[in-house]
């Protein structure tokens, strides 16, 4: 059984369901909070222990509420619990929840009566099934280009929206102030917190990125082509649609719903190199795949691109949740280009895994040889001691071929399957979580670029020599990276690339740069060491 899903109940059940979700949910906005589980999950008579227990499978991807595909769930999780069953992921995976009979709520029926006239209507009737509106209404509105008043700490229902709002009334002002949309990310927007779980797969051509993503559809996606030539030439996403086509990239980053607005600072060259194919797919509910053209070798292929290749790569990891990097035994080779790849991958070392693929093409002696030589490549390159996640096998439709690795080889791709399955289907329950550490990370960035840009304007002087005063601190941009790095006490590794920084600099007028503002550095501290840990406190399990 999916989580969150409503496949495993009956129509009839459903409508229960709903009548039992619209009188819980207090606010009227689909979702169930802490407060209204407790009122409500009381009923069931059950310990605060199962209920504990109920919660923390029911929110698996612990957003801090129950929509209406999870609250389905703990309701047949109470039911388990109630026939005296013990609830845990083993218990829902052996247990048929399709023929479990809505559980023993005492006194619903009286007060489900008794507020029917008060009663909002939440839901929408579509294909003879029931859904539910799951947007927060005061949070579509925090984006609106009008001016609102502060979103008061109660109209927030989810992690989401609790961020929405610090982003809005307290990191966007800084970010505006000193141009860090220019320096370092485009501005947020609301289809940057929604948006689902992204998975992106590079490396060089016909390493089988495009056959991996058809493997765990098991179907190919509308526009994928397939052949040992480079034949994927552009950035594909690949969604959840409700039919099969293809989008192109101009309309995709100007549509308002889609988080890739900020794509259109690459301009049109990449554009036209980018698309969205859109299929209905189960998997696709949850996660959104970017499949990318094929890294090339020498510096004419480089020069070739019409756009910044390593630059949108660097977009797209700072948005994802995990980047697959696909190696051919028969391609170890790193490029210079793959290389700077790699190197604009630095600061999301956690999402990166490495996938051998293509494996059974070569026997058991030289698969040693070749894992051996791809982790000494990636030692190299990446500059770390730690040892990367290598995940082996042919990820693809074919069988094993078990001739060349033998019985022991195709039991060790199935178990290396298995694992990187395992660590795909972990991204939804993971999303939350990643999506509060990349706000830290913005955060933290935004409060060291305030201070270099500051600082940068301190340094100007007041009339005369402004143009050689800026060629100066341009030049020596590494020292003065260092002085601010002193005189505030931050870690050098959360500094931005030099070079690109002076790149961008250069084309700005430093004496127009605001000064530093300890009010908005205090709020961003405040934010950091108050508001987030206040925010999961309010969102954590009810009964803990």
């Amino acid at each position: 059984m999916e989580i969150g899903s409503t496949s495993s109940c009956s129509k009839e059940h459903q409508k229960i369901y709903q009548e039992w979700f619209s009188y819980a949910d207090s606010d009227g906005d689909g979702r169930i909070t802490g407060p209204d589980a407790i009122k409500f999950f009381s009923l069931s008579k059950l310990s605060r222990a199962e209920l504990k227990q109920v919660w923390a499978l029911a929110d698996s991807k612990r957003q801090g509420f129950l929509g209406f595909g999870e609250f389905v769930t703990s309701m047949q999780l109470v039911a388990l619990a109630q026939a005296g069953n013990e609830l845990s992921q083993d218990a829902i995976k052996n247990s048929d929840l399709t023929s479990l009979s809505p559980p023993q709520l005492d006194g619903l029926d009286v007060l489900i009566a008794k507020s029917k006239p008060l009663a909002k209507r939440t839901s929408l009737e579509f294909n003879g099934g029931v859904q539910i509106q799951p947007a927060s209404p005061a949070s579509s509105q925090w984006f609106s280009s009008k001016s609102q008043k502060k979103i008061p700490l109660t109209a927030v229902t989810s992690v989401v929206d609790g961020l929405k709002r610090l982003y809005i009334e307290k990191l966007k002002p800084l970010e505006v102030t000193y141009h860090f949309n220019d320096f370092v990310s485009p501005l947020l927007t609301n289809s940057d917190f929604d948006a689902k779980p992204m998975v992106m797969l590079l490396g060089q051509y016909s390493t089988g990125k495009t056959t991996f993503i058809k493997h765990l559809l098991r179907s190919s996606y509308p526009g994928a082509h397939i052949g040992p030539e480079p034949t994927t030439d552009r950035f594909v996403v690949v969604m959840s649609g409700t039919d099969e086509r293809t989008v192109p990239g101009n309309t995709i980053a100007v549509q308002a719903d889609m988080p890739y607005s900020g794509l259109t600072s690459f301009g049109t060259a990449f554009l036209s190199k980018f698309e969205c194919s859109q299929m209905p797919h189960p998997l696709l509910e949850h996660i959104t795949f970017v499949d990318t053209p094929g890294v090339l070798s020498g510096e004419k292929q480089r020069t070739q691109r019409s756009y910044d290749f390593t630059g949108v790569t660097s977009w797209f990891a700072a948005k994802c949740d995990l980047i697959l990097l696909l190696f051919d035994p028969h391609k170890l080779d790193i490029s210079d280009e793959f290389k700077r790849v790699i190197s604009s991958l630095r600061g999301h070392d956690d999402k990166i895994r490495v996938v051998l693929n293509k494996a059974d093409q070569i026997d058991t002696q030289q698969l040693m040889r070749v894992y051996g030589a791809l982790m000494w490549s990636m030692g190299k390159v990446l500059n770390t001691p730690e040892v990367m996640r290598v995940y082996i096998g042919s990820f693809n439709d074919k069988p094993v071929n078990e001739s060349a690795v033998g019985p022991l080889g195709k039991e060790l791709f199935e178990r290396e399957q298995d694992d990187l399955l395992a660590d795909l289907k972990d991204i939804p329950k993971k999303a939350c979580d990643r999506r509060i550490n990349e706000f830290v990370k913005r955060a933290r960035a935004a409060k060291i670029h305030a201070y270099i840009v500051s600082h940068l304007k301190k340094e100007m002087p007041a009339m005369m020599g402004k143009a050689k005063a800026q060629q100066r601190l341009i030049d020596n941009l590494e020292g003065e990276f260092a002085k601010i790095q002193r005189e505030h006490h931050l870690p050098p590794g959360d500094f931005p690339n030099v070079d690109h920084f002076r790149d961008v600099l250069s084309g700005y007028s430093i004496d127009k740069f605001e000064k530093l503002k300890p009010k908005m550095i205090q709020a961003i501290d405040d934010m950091l060491g108050y508001d987030i840990p206040e925010l999961l406190k309010n969102f954590r399990n009810p009964y803990e």
